[in-house]
């Protein structure tokens, strides 16, 4: 698999090899379809990652829904409670291009069932197709229609939550800045951010020098997937890997918050060097200026916002690119006061919550993570 890098460190190296085997496969039938004009690549790889359905579960009662017009999947526990509920809005990953409520039917079972709460799965609109805002816009309006509405569903208003993996962590981390503040809705209990993309100003971050050519996300296709969102296309990539996109007065400002020197140095042992300035493209930085919007890229959100948030769990994996946006956004609410509870999974890479049981792949450190997320509510 020339060109891709399975580090000694992940667990089970030869399953993750057969997981990126098949991966690899996808994208060229992808791309030969698409060429032969019987479908889109993206269409195809949605139609690949759609999962199975699954039968009756014995312990919840499920129910697709619409809130303010937005699909929804709600979990409930049959077992009698003592009183109201935990209630979870789960926001799925997959690069706001790929995913559903039936990608993600596992593992909003398993934190129902297991922390006995009651999960609402969104189904938001995706990229190319619907541009940014329309995915965080869905987020949101489901989650002020549950907030709304949380004795209809046996939820405390107390102890509501956010959760998103991956391109779901920067919508729930978004959903929770916008709701930071608001007297006239129940206030969030937590948010739950499993290795969120939170930044689109560097691409050269230690963690996308260190694993940008380890499986699931390389890092040009993080840079895809945040383009096709923003834009709707993927035009100008390289301009942006190679930092071109940012004025320098910009990139200044956000350097207290983006920059590898926030990052523990234990971070950096692993092959990362210091990169050349690239010049300032501002033809390129035209069409992607909206990366400095803290609904796009919350990392980006002012002080003010950010000590207002609420309680906080992120989760990181050591072979990912994204690792060091947990990292900066963990720094950023632990100098604003927030309680923040961290999960770093050293054996990890990126995607491997929704791998913890998918398809006769298993890996244990996906189940390690996804327990510590279930520990993580059991605590609020």
């Amino acid at each position: 698999l020339p060109g891709y890098d399975i580090p000694p460190g992940v667990n089970q190296p030869a399953k993750l090899r057969l997981v990126l085997t098949v991966l690899l496969g996808t994208a060229a039938l992808g791309r030969i379809l698409e060429k032969t004009g019987l479908c889109s690549q993206i269409t195809f790889g949605r139609y690949v990652r759609q999962g199975r359905k699954l039968g009756l579960d014995p312990k919840l009662f499920i129910q697709d829904l619409q809130f303010t017009e937005v699909p929804v999947r709600v979990y409930q526990p049959k077992a009698t409670s003592d009183g109201p509920r935990r209630g979870i809005l789960f926001f799925h990953g997959g690069g706001w291009v790929f995913g559903s409520l039936d990608t993600y039917e596992k593992v909003c079972r398993y934190l129902s069932r297991e922390s006995d709460s009651v999960v609402v799965s969104v189904q938001y609109r995706l990229a190319p197709e619907h541009k940014y805002p329309a995915a965080y816009e869905d987020c949101l309006n489901a989650t002020l229609h549950f907030l709304q509405h949380l004795e209809r569903y046996g939820v405390d208003p107390a102890r509501v939550i956010v959760c998103g993996d991956s391109a779901g962590g920067n919508l729930a981390a978004a959903v929770s800045q916008t709701l930071a503040g608001r007297s006239d809705l129940p206030r969030l209990r937590a948010q739950i951010l499993i290795y969120p993309g939170l930044q689109a100003l560097d691409f050269n971050l230690p963690s996308y020098q260190q694993n940008r050519g380890v499986p699931l996300l390389f890092r040009e296709r993080a840079a895809f997937f945040a383009l096709l969102y923003l834009n709707g296309d993927a035009l100008h990539m390289q301009e942006v890997l190679e930092g071109s996109h940012i004025p320098p007065d910009l990139r200044l400002k956000y350097r207290k918050w983006v920059s590898p020197d926030n990052i523990p140095e234990e971070f950096k042992v692993r092959g990362v060097k210091p990169l050349r300035p690239t010049d300032f493209i501002a033809e390129v930085y035209e069409t992607v200026k909206r990366f400095c919007e803290p609904n796009l890229c919350p990392l980006l959100a002012e002080d003010s916002v950010v000590h207002q948030l609420p309680e906080s769990f992120i989760l990181t994996c050591e072979y990912d690119v994204l690792r060091d946006d947990g990292l900066l956004y963990k720094k950023r609410l632990e100098d604003n006061g927030v309680r923040v509870t961290w999960y770093h999974l050293e054996d990890g890479f990126h995607g491997i919550i929704s791998l913890y049981d998918y398809c006769g792949f298993s890996f244990p450190s996906g189940k390690r993570g996804l327990d510590s997320v279930v520990k993580f509510l059991k605590s609020l």
